[in-house]
C-alpha cells in the first residue's frame, strides 16, 4: 500500500469554512485523480472538539491536536474571524509549535499568518495574508516580513497566501510541486478552476472600488488591469486584447468610465501602490516595480497628483486617504 502524506488542517471556532474546504476540496480531488502516494487529510482542533464556522456551521473534527504523533507531511493553519483570538490561546499555540516542529512544510490560509506569526513561526520569513490585514500583522510582529501584494508566497517550508479563495491557488501550488503540472492540471479543471494563478498575481484586483463597468469588454478589461499592473497597459496592448482599435477602446471607456484607457491604467497603477505602501514594509522602488511605474520617483509623482501628498504620509494616515478630483495624466506607462 502506498505511504500517504498525512495532511492536517488546524481549525478553531469561527474560522472561515472556505479556509477549510479549498484546501481539503482540491486534495481530495488529487485523490481522485489519482495521486501516488495519495493524501490523508484530516480536520484537528484543541481537544478534538467540533469547531462552529463562523458562517455558523458546526465541523466535526478528526483528531484532537493533542492526539497527533508521528511525522506530518504538511501543517495547515486556517484564518477566518476567529484567527486573532486563535493567536492569544496559548494552548492552540504550543500544540501548532509541536506539530510544526514534525511537519516537512508548514502553511497558513489568510489570517492563519495571526497563528503562525504568534507561535514565533515566522520570524525572519517572508510571508504574505489577507491584504486587510497586512498593516496589523506587521505592527505586531516586526520580525516578519509582511508583502501583501502576492496571493501565495513560498520561503523554505513555510508557505502563506492571502485572502479566502487564494488557498486553492496555494495548493494547486502543493500538488504541483508534489506530484507534477499534469495532476494539478487534472484537479484545476475538475474544481472549474483557472490553473492556477502564479504566485505573484496581486491581490490588487480586490482594490477596484468603483461599480464594475456595465460593458462586458471594459469590465473584462479593468479586471485584467488590477491583476496585471506590472505589464504592458498601453492603450495599443489593451485594445489589441480587446480585439478592437486604439480609437473604439478610448470611445468605450469615455462612455463607460468617463476616463481614458490612460488614466485608468494610471489609476489602478497608483491606488494599488498605495494600498501596498499602508499594508505592507516593502520600499517604494519595490511598490513602484510591482505596481508598473519606471521608478520610486514617478511613483511619487504620481501620489502627489492623485492624492496631493508624499507615500510617506500616506504610509502614516489611519485611513486610506481620498483622491483629489480632476487629477491623473494620461500617459499610459508610468
Amino acid at each position: 500500500m502506498d505511504r500517504q502524506r498525512r495532511m492536517l488542517i488546524v481549525a478553531y471556532d469561527d474560522a472561515q469554512i472556505l479556509d477549510i474546504a479549498c484546501p481539503s476540496g482540491a486534495l481530495d480531488m488529487a485523490n481522485r485523480h489519482g495521486a501516488k502516494p495519495p493524501y490523508d487529510v484530516e480536520l484537528g482542533t484543541l481537544g478534538r472538539r467540533a469547531a462552529r464556522s463562523s458562517t455558523g456551521i458546526v465541523l466535526g473534527a478528526g483528531r484532537g491536536l493533542e492526539a497527533v504523533t508521528g511525522r506530518l507531511d504538511t501543517l495547515f493553519v486556517v484564518g477566518g474571524a476567529g484567527a486573532e483570538d486563535a493567536a492569544a490561546d496559548g494552548r492552540l499555540l504550543e500544540q501548532v509549535r509541536r506539530l510544526a516542529a514534525r511537519s516537512r512544510r508548514i502553511a497558513s490560509v489568510c489570517t492563519g499568518t495571526y497563528v503562525l506569526a504568534a507561535a514565533g513561526l515566522l520570524d525572519h520569513r517572508r510571508v504574505t495574508t489577507h491584504w486587510r490585514h497586512g498593516e496589523r500583522l506587521a505592527a505586531r510582529h516586526p520580525d516578519v516580513a509582511v508583502d501583501v501584494g502576492p496571493i501565495y508566497i513560498r520561503d523554505g517550508d513555510v508557505y502563506t497566501s492571502a485572502g479566502v479563495t487564494s488557498a486553492l491557488d496555494l495548493t494547486l501550488s502543493l500538488i504541483e510541486d508534489d506530484h507534477g503540472p499534469t495532476l494539478a492540471r487534472a484537479v484545476a479543471r475538475e474544481l472549474v478552476s483557472y490553473l492556477h494563478r502564479p504566485a505573484d498575481q496581486a491581490q490588487i484586483s480586490m482594490f477596484l472600488a468603483a461599480p464594475p463597468p456595465g460593458d462586458r469588454l471594459v469590465r473584462d478589461l479593468t479586471g485584467y488591469i488590477a491583476g496585471h499592473l506590472a505589464e504592458d497597459l498601453t492603450p495599443a496592448a489593451l485594445a489589441a486584447r480587446a480585439g478592437v482599435s486604439a480609437r473604439h477602446l478610448t470611445r468605450l471607456f469615455g462612455a463607460h468610465l468617463g476616463t481614458t484607457p490612460s488614466r485608468a491604467v494610471r489609476v489602478a497603477r497608483t491606488e494599488a501602490a498605495a494600498h501596498l505602501v499602508r499594508s505592507s514594509a516593502l520600499p517604494l522602488a519595490a511598490i513602484a516595480r510591482r505596481c508598473g511605474f519606471r521608478s520610486a520617483q514617478t511613483l511619487r509623482q504620481a501620489f502627489v497628483d492623485h492624492y496631493g501628498m508624499s507615500g510617506d504620509r500616506i504610509r502614516r494616515m489611519p485611513d486610506m486617504p481620498r483622491a483629489r478630483t480632476g487629477t491623473g495624466h494620461d500617459t499610459s506607462v508610468a
